[in-house]
């Protein structure tokens, strides 16, 4: 990955800092200790880093920003993700229909043309939405979506009208890039229509139209192109839409879905079960990972197309150092269920609820307004570094992976809830005690070493800084540099390892991840 530079003075104080915490956790007497036994000759299983191949972000005319693609490249490079998926390549802020005074229809592809371009020269490819109405095409020009930007939600007109706008879009796009590029893309018909992103009326079979129409018009430019759905909140709406493309033969190539970690079991699964915040999200992938494999399509990929631990700005939550281990938690949970899976948002550069306010405002993204590091963003590079195979281990706060090199990676984390739930940051301490993790591994290399990286509250954590300056509404561009430096991953330490066992010491909400080699 790309490491920034630090200045000479702060990564001094980086170390000093690195190394009395260290040596305060060793010397506190550990409330809980978690023994870990690997093997590092054992069978392995493979491990695809299914979590960070594709990233959600603001609406698609946010990414000509050049805030959007620096965010974009600092993320490209701690974690090499694929894909980005965002609204509104349709709205009327991107420009593709035009409709003149005598009701003719014109397509313009400027904005959209720079939209993909940009994406491609940045590395990553388009995971595209198919969305929202444009206003010439809508059947009711006057409903909008709450958002900010305010998108249109409504059903088409004309059918034939929508069903040439895909045709044309979809040749625009065969025509710029070629059907071999074209074809490694992903095309998801809206997004949520089973709440308030669809005004159709009733929503499942009118949903239903809208998907028929358009993967029968994308599939005419080209059968190669990859389109799936039904792209629900709440992982909903799975087994009627696969029941519903095998009655009617009209193709799909992959199930997508959401799910938020304050999501609801009413709403997720229509009962009354305890899901907490840390395992929500990949409840839900399981229960979607059995409707597909009890459907007559049991081999079709799987992508929760947008995730995260809050659907809503929750500073506590998605700017924290808690997003560390619920991250790590995650990825343990939702291994071997799923294909792919979407982290909403990358970036802060974002405007559904207004634009943005405040650094730290409870923003889904990885990087805060002004190019700050989030602990999130520190937790996505640290686990970049996990194998591509995993080893056996039986443990709820840990993992254990081996590179292609025979590098043994573990991740190793103290999960704790949430300091406040609420839409105001609250301070303070999280709940629960340190863990104290005794790792032995077994054939291990003679003379191996450990290097470890960390993330809690003293490390790779601009909100303790930010706290420290009071919070400030609009930072100076003096404070900005500060921040932006203190939200750096901070250096690795070397911890020894003698006969192949290793103690490390990980407070509340803190995340350690350990090379082996």
């Amino acid at each position: 990955m790309k490491i920034r530079k630090l200045s000479s003075g702060f990564a001094l104080f980086l170390t000093l800092a690195l190394c009395a915490v260290a040596s305060v956790a060793t010397a506190a007497s550990p409330a809980q200790t978690v023994h870990l036994r690997v093997d590092a000759s054992a069978q392995t299983t493979p491990f695809p880093h299914f979590w960070e191949q594709t990233f959600g972000s603001g609406r698609a005319v946010l990414s000509l920003r050049d805030d959007y693609r620096k965010d974009l490249d600092a993320v490209h490079a701690a974690t090499g993700f694929k894909y980005v998926r965002f609204h509104g390549i349709f709205d009327d802020d991107v420009g593709i229909v035009n409709r003149d005074q005598d009701g003719r229809i014109s397509y313009n592809f400027s904005y959209i043309d720079q939209i993909y371009d940009g994406l491609l020269a940045h590395g990553v490819k388009p995971f595209i939405e198919l969305g929202f109405m444009p206003e010439a095409l809508s059947s009711d020009s006057s409903k909008h979506h709450s958002f900010w930007y305010r998108p249109n939600v409504m059903p088409p007109k004309s059918y034939a009208e929508w069903d040439a706008m895909i045709k044309a879009f979809a040749r625009h796009l065969v025509d710029r890039y070629g059907i071999d590029e074209v074809a490694s893309w992903y095309f998801e018909v809206w997004n949520e229509p089973n709440i308030d992103f669809w005004g159709g009326d009733p929503k499942q079979s009118t949903y239903f139209e809208l998907y028929d129409h358009t993967v029968r018009a994308l599939k005419s430019v080209s059968p190669k192109i990859r389109v799936g759905g039904p792209a629900t909140a709440q992982a909903a709406w799975v087994p009627a839409f696969l029941e519903h493309v095998h009655e009617t033969g009209v193709p799909v190539d992959f199930v997508s879905s959401h799910v938020y970690g304050d999501d609801t079991s009413q709403n997720v699964f229509h009962d009354n079960r305890p899901v907490s915040r840390a395992d929500m999200v990949c409840k839900a992938v399981e229960k979607v990972h059995k409707e597909i494999l009890a459907s007559p399509y049991p081999k079709l990929p799987l992508v929760f197309s947008e995730y995260n631990a809050s659907y809503a700005n929750l500073p506590n939550v998605t700017d924290t150092v808690f997003m560390g281990p619920w991250m790590a938690n995650t990825i343990r949970e939702c291994a071997g269920k799923i294909s792919m899976m979407s982290y909403w948002t990358f970036s802060d550069v974002f405007e559904e609820q207004g634009i943005v306010r405040t650094p730290f405002y409870g923003g889904f993204g990885l990087i805060a307004e002004d190019r700050i590091d989030k602990p999130a963003f520190n937790a996505f590079a640290m686990l970049h570094r996990l194998g591509d195979v995993r080893l056996p281990l039986k443990s709820d706060s840990a993992l254990a992976t081996k590179r292609a090199d025979g590098t043994l990676v573990l991740a190793l984390w103290n999960y704790a809830p949430p300091v406040g739930d609420g839409a105001t940051y609250t301070p303070g301490q999280p709940e629960g005690k340190v863990k104290h993790f005794d790792v032995a591994v077994s054939h291990l290399a003679k003379g191996a070493t450990a290097t470890v990286w960390r993330l809690d509250e003293q490390h790779g954590n601009a909100v303790a800084l930010f706290d420290k300056m009071g919070r400030p509404a609009f930072p100076s561009r003096e404070q900005i540099e500060q921040l932006r430096a203190a939200g750096q991953e901070p250096p690795p330490q070397k911890v020894a390892v003698h006969d192949g066992r290793l103690t490390l010491d990980i407070p509340p909400q803190g995340l350690v991840v350990v090379e082996l080699h």
